[in-house]
């Protein structure tokens, strides 16, 4: 096992006891992105945990907000504040809200939730970092089911026509929304043609979970002179088979004492 896959490991266990603690969250989605989450941290994110709001810092958008409990995982792992703080997700006083906050949380640099909204943000975030000449590149990570907000698409016209080649774009492309199927409910395909009639440089990666394919995708995008949009095939709640299983069933779901337990044990590879 990589030192990549072995902090994707420690990344699912921390977001797990964050939801297993409160006893119910968005554990599909936030298992999903995972290994998207530690390969920008690990290897191409120029941030500073010391200083948050570092000028020219690169910044990361979740606009699929209700993954937050991972994000706070990663960012705490990072450094950007005490692990301790991951028990009091959702929690009255905390500073961790199930959808990210950028008034409350260090390192988050959006506050998110309403769908399509984020990835609006991030557009205005890549201008802004234009305008100002301050090299940052301005990652933003959107879900399958987000994708069908006109909102997206305004945004999607908005960057090619500004030419945003700091922009590097990320579909959570796992299938599954809040009610069921993303193809049943209103279907996104042929998802990258879409991508590229809208200007954009489209990657795709078959396994979104493979943290050298994901890598390498940001590498090209890097390189392009147009906004990207790497389109990842994941999969809602990867890494525990309990979660997996449900498809839809995860987007929020009760965790209990007994699946937490078990959670951990899949995670330690002890079954």
């Amino acid at each position: 096992m990589t030192e990549l896959q072995k902090k994707c490991v420690e990344i699912r266990k921390s977001t797990l006891n964050t939801i297993g603690n409160l006893g119910v969250g968005h554990i599909g989605g936030s298992l999903s992105i995972v290994e998207l989450l530690v390969v920008l941290y690990e290897k191409h994110m120029n941030i500073n945990p010391k200083n948050p709001k570092m000028q020219g810092r690169d910044r990361l958008i979740v606009s699929k907000g209700h993954s937050g409990p991972a994000v706070y995982a990663m960012l705490s792992e990072k450094g950007y504040f005490s692990k301790e703080w991951l028990n009091t997700l959702n929690k009255p006083g905390t500073k961790l809200p199930s959808h990210c906050d950028m008034n409350r949380t260090p390192g988050i640099d959006m506050t998110t939730g309403s769908l399509g909204q984020g990835f609006s943000c991030a557009m205005g975030i890549a201008k802004a970092s234009k305008i100002r000449k301050d090299g940052a590149v301005i990652y933003t990570i959107i879900g399958d089911g987000e994708t069908q907000e006109g909102q997206i698409w305004e945004a999607a016209m908005f960057a090619a026509h500004h030419k945003l080649d700091n922009v590097i774009a990320f579909t959570d492309y796992n299938k599954f929304q809040l009610d069921g199927q993303v193809k049943d409910i209103c279907n996104i395909e042929p998802l990258d043609e879409k991508w590229r009639s809208f200007g954009w440089n489209v990657i795709v990666v078959a396994d979104g979970h493979n943290c050298d394919e994901i890598d390498k995708a940001i590498i090209e995008a890097k390189s392009s002179e147009k906004p990207s949009m790497i389109i990842l095939n994941t999969i809602k709640g990867k890494g525990i088979s309990f979660i997996e299983s449900m498809g839809a069933g995860n987007h929020s779901m009760p965790i209990s004492e007994e699946q937490w337990k078990q959670g951990l044990k899949e995670l330690a590879g002890e079954n």
